[in-house]
C-alpha cells in the first residue's frame, strides 16, 4: 500500500471539487466531493487503511462512487479521475488558487473570458485594461489582487511552521528508523520554532554517511536532487521546500546540532565565550590550548562555557546568554501544562463540528475545559450568532455540562470589535458569558493611531476577557494591520486584559517577539487554537512552541490553570485578576 496520509485523501477530494466548479459542473456533484473531504478529515479511525481495503461501506456521506475513488487513491497512490480532470486545464492555473481573494468563480471567469491561466498573466491583466471587462472586478478588487500577488512573490521561498511540521516529522522518523542511524534531529529555524521557514536542516549520526545521503535523496517526496555528496545532500520536495541533510560521526553530533540550530547571532556569542576560555568552537568540536572539555550531549557544550543549557526556542541572542550565565533562564511552559483553551468554533458559526463533538475531542486531548467562542453577528460571512442564537447556545452549554464530570464547556463569544471600538453585543448579554474574546474581522486599513484607539476602547470594557489575533496577520499571505503593540500591551496590563497567542499556524499572533515584554508587564497569555474543527485542537502544540519562544512560563499562561481555579479567576472583576 502506498505511504499516503489522510491529508492526501482530503486535498485530492477538495481539488476535485474545485476542478468541477471550474468546469461549471452540477453544484450537487461539487458539494458531494467537498462534503466527502470533510468526512474523511473528521473520521474517527484509520480511514486510509479502510479505503485501501475497500471497507468504507456504511460511512454516512460517502456513497459507492466516492468509496471506489478513495479505494483507488489509497491502494494505488493515484486517482485517474483526478488526473483526467487536471489534464483539462493548464498546470499553471492552480497557481491562481494561491492568490488571496480569488475563489473558484472569479478564477473561472478569468479563465473562460480572458484565458488567464497563471499568476503572471493575471498580473499583466491587472496592470492593463483587460480585467476591467469582467463583472465583479472593480478597481478595488484589482488593487487587492495586485497586493496579494506582491505578497506571494515576497514570500515565495518561505513556508509556515504548521505547513511544514507534519512532513518534517515524517521525514525525521524515516531517518531515525534507518538501522545505521544512532542519533537524528531537525536543526535550524524549525528547531528554534520560527513561525516561517526557508528550509529544513536534518542531522544524523552514522557510520555510513554515503549510504544515508543516498537514502535521503531517494525519498519518494523528492522533486529534485540539488546536491549529493558523501556527507551532505540537498533535495527539493514536491511542494518546493528545500531539505538539507548532514551526516556526521556520533562524537561530532552534539556540536553539529548546536551549530546548525543557530541562530547565527547566538552562535557568534558562544564562539566569543569559547575564545575567552582559550577554546575554539565549531560544528565539529572544541579545539585550543586549554583543556578540551568532554562533550557527550549538546548541554555539555553550554556547561563548558559556564552556561545553563539554553532551549532551542530561545536562541535568538535576545538576552538568553546573559540569563544562562546567572541561572535566570525561565522554566518554559510545556504543552502538557495546558488544562484547557478558549477560542474555538462550532457548526453554530463557521466550524465543522458540533458542541458535543468539540467537547469529546477536548476530553480526548486530556483537557479539563473547552471555551466555545463562535463568531458574533457582524461576521455574517462566518454565520455569526445574533443575540437570540447566542442566548440559546448558553443554555445548551449549561445543559451539556450537567452530563460531564471533571470537564466543562465554557460559554464565550468571539465578539467583533467594530470600527469605533464598540462591541457587537451589549454588555447585558456579554455579562451572561463565562468570558469574551474580542477580535477585529473587518476594516483593516485604519491608520495606526485609530486602530490602536479602537482596540484600547474594546479592552476597557469590563466584559472583554482577552484580545483575539491581535494584529490580524495571515502569515505569508496578509501583513498585520497598523497598530502600536506597545500601547496595546500597556493597556492590557492596566485593564487586566489577556492577550491571545492564536496558535492557528496561519496566525501565531501575537508575535513571539513581544511576549517577553508583555510578560514583564504582568500581561497574561491565552494559548488558543482558534479551532474550527476537532483536529485543529492539535494546534495547541504550535502554541506551546511559540510561547516558549516568547519566554513564557506556566504562570504566564492563563489556560494552565486547572478548571476550578480558572472558574474562580473568571468570576472575579477584571481589576482583581
Amino acid at each position: 500500500m502506498p505511504d499516503l496520509s489522510r491529508d492526501t485523501l482530503v486535498s485530492t477530494l477538495e481539488e476535485i471539487a474545485l476542478l468541477l466548479e471550474l468546469k461549471g459542473e452540477n453544484p450537487f456533484k461539487t458539494r458531494a466531493y467537498r462534503k466527502g473531504a470533510e468526512i474523511v478529515q473528521n473520521f474517527d479511525g484509520d480511514i486510509v487503511a479502510l479505503a485501501a481495503a475497500n471497507d468504507l461501506k456504511g460511512i454516512k456521506g460517502i456513497g459507492e462512487a466516492l468509496q471506489q475513488k478513495l479505494h483507488e487513491l489509497a491502494s494505488s497512490g493515484s486517482l485517474a479521475y483526478h488526473e483526467d480532470l487536471r489534464a483539462e486545464f493548464p498546470p499553471t492555473l492552480f497557481e491562481l488558487f494561491e492568490v488571496q481573494g480569488l475563489g473558484p468563480k472569479k478564477i473561472k471567469a478569468l479563465y473562460d473570458q480572458l484565458k488567464i491561466s497563471s499568476v503572471e498573466e493575471l498580473k499583466e491583466a491587472c496592470q492593463g485594461q483587460d480585467i476591467a471587462k469582467l463583472s465583479g472586478f472593480g478597481k478595488k478588487t484589482v488593487e487587492k489582487i495586485l497586493s496579494a500577488i506582491s505578497n506571494r512573490e515576497k514570500f515565495a521561498d518561505r513556508f509556515r511552521l504548521g505547513e511544514v511540521a507534519p512532513l518534517a516529522e515524517t521525514l525525521l522518523a524515516r531517518l531515525r528508523d534507518h538501522p545505521k542511524v544512532s542519533r537524528s534531529a531537525i536543526a535550524g529555524s524549525y528547531r528554534r520554532s520560527k513561525e516561517t521557514l526557508h528550509d529544513l536542516d536534518f542531522l544524523v549520526a552514522t557510520t555510513a554517511s554515503a549510504e544515508l545521503t543516498k537514502f535521503f535523496t531517494d525519498f519518494p517526496e523528492v522533486h529534485e536532487v540539488i546536491a549529493h555528496g558523501e556527507t551532505k545532500a540537498s533535495i527539493r520536495l514536491e511542494n518546493g521546500l528545500q531539505c538539507d541533510l548532514r551526516a556526521v560521526s556520533n562524537p561530532h553530533f552534539p556540536f553539529a546540532l548546536q551549530y546548525f540550530t543557530g541562530s547565527k547571532e547566538h552562535n557568534v556569542e558562544l564562539r566569543s565565550l569559547a575564545l575567552k576560555k582559550g577554546l575554539s568552537l565549531n560544528e565539529y568540536d572544541f579545539t585550543g590550548d586549554s583543556e578540551i572539555p568532554e562533550v557527550q550531549e549538546e548541554a555539555d557544550i553550554y556547561r563548558a562555557l559556564g552556561l545553563s543549557w539554553i532551549a532551542p526556542e530561545l536562541r535568538e541572542n535576545r538576552g538568553e546568554i546573559e540569563a544562562a550565565k546567572t541561572g535566570e533562564l525561565p522554566k518554559l511552559i510545556e504543552l502538557s501544562q495546558l488544562k484547557g483553551t478558549f477560542h474555538n468554533h462550532t457548526t453554530a458559526s463557521d466550524g465543522k463540528n458540533t458542541l458535543e463533538e468539540m467537547a469529546e475531542a477536548a476530553r480526548d486531548h486530556g483537557l479539563q475545559y473547552l471555551g466555545i467562542a463562535d463568531h458574533s453577528k457582524s461576521s455574517f460571512q462566518a454565520n455569526g450568532l445574533d443575540e437570540k442564537r447566542l442566548s440559546e447556545q448558553i443554555v445548551t452549554i449549561q445543559k451539556l455540562n450537567e452530563s460531564f464530570q471533571d470537564f466543562a464547556l465554557l460559554s464565550g463569544s468571539e465578539v467583533d470589535i467594530l470600527k469605533d471600538g464598540s462591541l457587537d453585543f451589549e454588555d447585558e448579554l456579554l455579562g451572561q458569558l463565562d468570558y469574551c474574546v474580542a477580535s477585529i474581522h473587518n476594516v483593516f486599513n485604519l491608520p495606526e493611531k485609530e486602530m490602536t484607539t479602537r482596540l484600547i476602547r474594546a479592552m476597557e470594557n469590563e466584559h472583554v476577557t482577552m484580545l483575539g489575533h491581535l494584529t490580524g496577520r495571515l502569515l505569508l499571505r496578509r501583513d498585520p494591520y497598523a497598530v502600536d503593540i506597545q500601547k496595546i500591551i500597556d493597556c492590557a496590563a492596566e485593564t487586566r486584559t489577556v492577550i491571545e497567542l492564536n496558535c492557528n499556524p496561519w496566525r501565531l499572533d501575537m508575535d513571539w517577539r513581544w511576549w517577553q515584554r508583555a510578560r514583564d508587564q504582568g500581561v497574561l497569555c491565552a494559548i488558543n487554537p482558534d479551532a474550527h474543527a476537532t483536529e485543529q485542537l492539535q494546534f495547541l502544540a504550535y502554541g506551546a512552541r511559540l510561547a516558549k519562544k516568547g519566554w513564557l512560563e506556566q504562570g504566564d499562561v492563563i489556560n494552565s490553570l486547572p478548571l476550578t481555579e480558572l472558574q474562580k479567576w473568571l468570576a472575579l472583576p477584571k481589576s482583581e485578576r
